[in-house]
């Protein structure tokens, strides 16, 4: 019997494996997920691009969610009102439906499930804070969630904030939201659909437990950084700067490879007579 080292190549391998996260849209109007942008959707610094692996990795950690429509509201300090793109008013805030969804939810749930679709806006008590529905629900493989936050990188709204949460929709087969506080009283603020509202980031649940989070070291001063530290520190701060033939970007090379390698490792070798 003789053994062979075969190479196992599949292109199309990964592409048939389930992703970590499902997105099912519920309205049909909705963009599609998408992919995060490593340039922040073209927003970014050429140099920050080319040259700030940091950068351009937390920008591209996770999927774009847009709204489902172009809508705009304002707040008087007490009350939030609302409209959109074809209405002919202002309405009210308190818990508002995408315009036709409540109709097309109830001709395409089961009978027990019709009434039930969920609100596209709400008005929360809190003054100025506000629910907004992507139009989506996600579903994450078991022990993992979506941490639902901001777009990284992307230049901010000065009229609202968002909240940040983490969702465990391993469990949770519900609409995937966000909330946010307004912030401005003088203006309406507007929100569209070429731009996205929340980035979903996927995080397992073990990263956020106590067992990880309630544990940590700490160096107190200079004084404690071991010879290891220091050679460390040599590495990554001095030898670069005292380099006359230094490149700029080798962090971002070096983190590249890393990453390259670890999405390609060596082939299996397999034994065959």
């Amino acid at each position: 019997m003789t053994t062979e080292t075969t190479l196992v190549r599949d292109p199309l391998a990964a592409q048939r494996e389930p992703g970590v996260v499902t997105f099912y849209r519920a309205i049909p109007e909705c963009r599609p997920p998408q992919r995060a942008d490593r340039s922040a959707m073209g927003t970014l610094p050429t140099r920050a691009f080319r040259y700030c692996e940091a950068v351009t990795t937390a920008s591209a950690f996770g999927w774009y969610l847009f709204p489902p429509l172009d809508f705009t509201v304002q707040w008087d300090g007490t009350n939030v009102l609302w409209t959109y793109e074809g209405a002919e008013s202002w309405f009210p805030l308190t818990a508002a439906q995408f315009p036709g969804f409540a109709d097309y939810f109830d001709g395409i749930a089961p009978p027990e499930i019709r009434g039930f679709s969920p609100p596209f806006l709400a008005a929360l008590p809190e003054p100025g804070v506000i629910q907004v529905w992507t139009g989506h629900i996600a579903v994450t493989r078991p022990g993992w969630s979506l941490l639902v936050r901001p777009p990284a990188n992307l230049p901010r709204s000065q009229s609202y904030e968002l909240y940040e949460g983490i969702v465990e929709t391993d469990r949770w087969f519900g609409p995937l939201f966000t909330n946010l506080r307004l912030t401005r009283t003088e203006f309406p603020i507007g929100f569209v659909r070429e731009l996205p509202l929340v980035q979903v980031q996927p995080i397992h649940r073990s990263l956020y437990s106590e067992d990880v989070l309630g544990k940590f070291a700490f160096v107190e001063d200079l004084a404690g950084f071991a010879p290891a530290d220091w050679d460390r520190y040599r590495a990554t701060v001095v030898k670069p700067n005292v380099d006359p033939d230094r490149k700029p970007g080798t962090y971002a090379v070096a983190t590249r490879k890393r990453r390259d390698g670890a999405h390609n490792p060596p082939a299996t070798p397999e034994s065959g007579g």
